[in-house]
């Protein structure tokens, strides 16, 4: 799971959303008048301070001020006193809420502890602030600034980067902060937890001091030697080592002062230090490491202890799970469930073990189980292990292991080990936050599947749906999709009400709550954003309201707001367009090509290709032929891009690869008749099929190095939607070949997400595409991550936190995938509609229901 989705999760219980500062009272200074002249803007999370007629640089260094919980008003009262008078532009955090968000667990490391930034005129100021400032605040603690030079060993740091708000796509083609390097170039603005100077950057001499003694931090003279990092939070890092007197591997565990905040305001060195005591309480049981040693280095603490020889539980899926064959062998079935039950036996008898010790675990999950070679189970993790007696909660937990609050003492491990049982067949518990009914749910669709003991599942559901204060048990209704006329027209109506109920008409930032993404310039386009949404109700038939926002938003758009297809203007008007709002489609057009757009990427996500297909696209209903001569121009700098690669593209798939370049070529082949493109097209396939392998069961997906993907958005069936399109005009064996290899990645059994561009709606998309009678698995399976909302049904977004409402993620995706396979009316994604072939009757439902293209 990616982490920084949980810092989305603190301000709503249902959708993500971004804590903004406004949730509790901010910081008292935000309300303090300023003199005249000066400017508060607020902006997102952080308040900045401008001062009359200064000239601020675009970019240089820039100092930053971290601060604790408990100091950061009294610091920030010290740092407005000092800048205020002498006209120096600052910002700060709204709200002591938001950086104890900051500085939280897994919040991103680059900017943990950052409570102020302060920018300098120049050199010679900086230097002044940093001395003067730094009496000021000597003394005062707070969070090791990753990304920063500290400054002696104070509070202060200094980094060089971007002062304006300026934007480039980095190399994966995504909108970040940008600064101009030594030819005058926009480059990323590198915010990685480590100080690094651009190439172009001479340090001052009086920072040279302070880089020197930052590089004499080493381990040199520690009897270990680090061999691989194994695992980074805000909280520090966890090492593999060598203890170099013995040659023993040990795990060092690395905890950070002030960093790492759990939910009870425990530091990353107060958990370390706990875990060390329960370690030692536990000593002699298997399945519990052996504290080795602890030691301090710099500011930081370590704890070595024993190395356990093994993997962690959740690296097992991906090899021995039954469900994600296309067919699962039932031999398969059966030895995959004698290994689970052994892995959960294993597991509940070593937590047996540690409560006869009178300890909590408290974190149990997949991470934290470690399957040794014979299958043996052994427990990593121990920062939150407590004593029983206390009756304590959950301080910090993975989401698919989250206890209710009304779980405490040994019975939070008790839940977790209820969770366990589903998660070893369907790894879907991180859904019981939303609703812990569910359970009853995932207990059936495992009950179908796998041969379990009697009482096993019954038991599970029971403790996770059981409330403690009535002594009752929570009970919620199972959805159905049904994949035949009737079961559309209801599914289709209750998808669309939940979309209409959840929208925030009022808000500026986003009209459908959906993905993270929204909160990075992408709340307009198809992706994630209103553009997306408003088009999956039109194609479907469902009601369409609230286009007077997209109108409003698009024909004004704030800075950041991307430009292409999928991310931002581009994808707005193209919705517009559609909706029949000719003129605010015109008025977006005229926005995006007043931007420097020809120096966007070849993905079709945010770059050229998205761009040219548009306006080659609009160019007849806005009557402005002058639109082809723009497209074609971006499809000419996509085509040198294409026949000048030298490799296979660092992420390919049909948004950010080179299947998007070919779809452009594909389209354009049908308007011209140039066979050319259509070799264009081959060469952009090929190089993203270079980057695709074949599993065990002969399905191709793209190679991501660490694991392999099957999606629409970034994997495998995002390329065979494409090669559909080319095979529609010239054969090729091979790319026939990769056809049906992507065909049987899209009939899996299990997705752990329901979305469109990286769940089952992207393989429902491609089999409906194809006319595969095998969608309607996908139609009544979808409701696995289905969930009641306002009358309506909702669904789960990326990594199951919230429910998302977003093309991209969420209900709109899950809505247009349901329509390709089940309206009355052709429903496709924007420049991919399917190639003309005979309807075919879904397997399993009769003559009545047909794919219908």
């Amino acid at each position: 799971m990616e982490k920084q989705y949980e810092l989305y999760c603190q301000k709503d219980r249902l959708f993500y959303d971004v804590m903004d500062g406004q949730e509790r009272p901010a910081f008292a200074i935000a309300d303090e008048p300023l003199p005249e002249g000066w400017q508060r803007i607020r902006r997102s999370e952080w308040l900045v301070y401008v001062p009359p007629a200064q000239e601020i640089p675009q970019q240089g260094w820039k100092i930053h001020v971290a601060a604790c919980h408990e100091n950061a008003e009294d610091v920030l009262v010290r740092v407005r006193d000092y800048c205020v008078p002498r006209t120096i532009s600052f910002k700060h955090l709204r709200s002591a809420d938001v950086l104890l968000m900051r500085n939280a667990k897994y919040a991103g490391r680059g900017g943990s502890g950052k409570l102020v930034t302060i920018y300098p005129r120049d050199e010679a100021e900086l230097e002044q602030i940093l001395r003067e400032l730094g009496e000021l605040l000597a003394g005062e603690p707070g969070p090791y600034i990753l990304t920063d030079l500290r400054i002696g060993n104070g509070p202060l740091y200094v980094r060089y980067g971007g002062f304006a708000e300026r934007h480039c796509k980095d190399e994966d083609g995504r909108l970040v902060s940008a600064i101009e390097d030594g030819e005058g170039r926009l480059v990323p603005d590198r915010r990685d937890p480590v100080f690094r100077i651009p190439d172009w950057v001479t340090v001052p001499g009086f920072l040279r001091p302070h880089l020197d003694a930052r590089n004499a931090v080493t381990m040199a003279g520690l009897p270990y030697r680090v061999t691989e990092a194994l695992h980074f939070s805000n909280g520090g890092g966890v090492y593999a080592a060598e203890d170099t007197r013995t040659g023993e591997r040990v795990v060092l565990k690395e905890g950070r002062p002030y960093a790492g905040l759990a939910a009870d305001g425990a530091d990353a060195v107060t958990r370390l230090r706990r875990e060390r005591d329960m370690l030692r309480r536990l000593a002699g049981i298997d399945g519990v490491p052996r504290v080795h040693d602890y030691f301090t280095l710099g500011d930081h603490e370590f704890l070595a202890q024993e190395f356990i020889e093994g993997r962690p539980l959740n690296t097992f899926f991906a090899e021995r799970h039954p469900l994600l064959d296309p067919e699962p062998d039932p031999g398969r079935v059966a030895e995959y469930t004698a290994w689970a039950l052994k892995v959960y036996e294993g597991t509940e008898r070593v937590v047996e073990a540690v409560h006869a010790r009178g300890v909590v675990f408290n974190d149990l999950h997949m991470f934290n189980i470690m399957v040794r070679p014979d299958d043996g189970v052994a427990l990593i993790d121990f920062e939150t292990a407590a004593p029983a007696a206390d009756e304590g909660r959950q301080i910090l937990a993975n989401p698919g292991f989250l206890a209710p609050p009304d779980r405490r003492g040994t019975a939070v491990d008790d839940y977790c080990l209820a969770c366990l049982k589903l998660a070893l067949f369907a790894p879907l518990t991180t859904i019981l936050q939303l609703d812990r009914t569910k359970a009853a749910h995932l207990a059936e669709v495992i009950a179908e599947r796998f041969p379990l003991p009697e009482g096993y599942l019954e038991s599970a559901v029971a403790e996770i749906s059981r409330d403690v204060a009535t002594g009752t048990r929570l009970v919620g209704t199972v959805p159905a999709l049904r994949p035949d006329r009737a079961g559309w027209e209801e599914t289709r109506s209750a998808l669309g009400r939940a979309i209409l109920a959840s929208a925030t008409p009022h808000r500026d930032d986003r009209l459908f709550p959906g993905d993270i993404q929204q909160f990075g310039g992408a709340a307009l386009g198809l992706a994630y954003g209103a553009a997306g949404v408003l088009y999956a109700l039109d194609v479907t038939g469902c009601p369409v309201e609230h286009t007077d926002w997209l109108i409003e938003h698009a024909t004004a758009p704030p800075p950041g707001t991307g430009l292409g297809l999928y991310d931002g203007l581009y994808g707005a008007a193209y919705t517009l367009a559609h909706l029949g709002h000719l003129d605010a489609a015109g008025k977006v057009v005229d926005i995006c090509l007043g931007e420097r757009w020809e120096r966007l990427g070849t993905d079709l996500y945010g770059g050229l290709p998205g761009i040219a297909l548009t306006l080659e696209h609009l160019a007849g209903p806005l009557e402005t032929p002058d639109l082809r001569d723009a497209a074609a121009r971006a499809a000419q700098l996509v085509a040198d891009q294409v026949v000048t690669a030298t490799g296979a593209p660092s992420r390919p798939g049909l948004l950010r690869g080179m299947a998007g370049p070919a779809l452009m070529f594909v389209r354009f082949y049908e308007r011209t008749g140039d066979p050319n493109l259509l070799d264009l097209a081959a060469t952009a396939i090929r190089l993203d099929l270079q980057r695709c392998v074949t599993d065990k069961n002969g399905a191709l997906h793209v190679d991501e190095g660490s694991r392999i993907l099957p999606y629409l958005g970034r994997g495998s069936v995002g390329i065979g939607l494409v090669i559909d399109d080319y095979l529609a005009h010239r054969e090729d064996e091979r790319f026939r070949e990769a056809r049906e290899a992507i065909g049987l990645a899209a009939r899996s059994v299990y997705y752990a997400q329901a979305g469109l561009f990286s769940g089952r709606a992207g393989m429902l998309l491609h089999l409906a595409r194809q006319g595969d009678p095998r969608a309607a698995a996908h139609i009544r399976d979808l409701a696995w991550h289905a969930v009641p909302y306002q009358g309506g049904l909702a669904f789960i977004g990326e990594n199951l936190l919230r429910l998302s409402m977003d093309l991209g993620t969420g209900t709109a995706g899950v809505l247009l995938a349901l329509g390709a396979a089940l309206h009355d009316r052709p429903v496709h994604l924007p420049f991919l509609a399917a190639p003309e072939q005979p309807a075919r009757t879904l397997a399993g439902v009769g003559d009545t229901t047909t794919v219908r293209r």
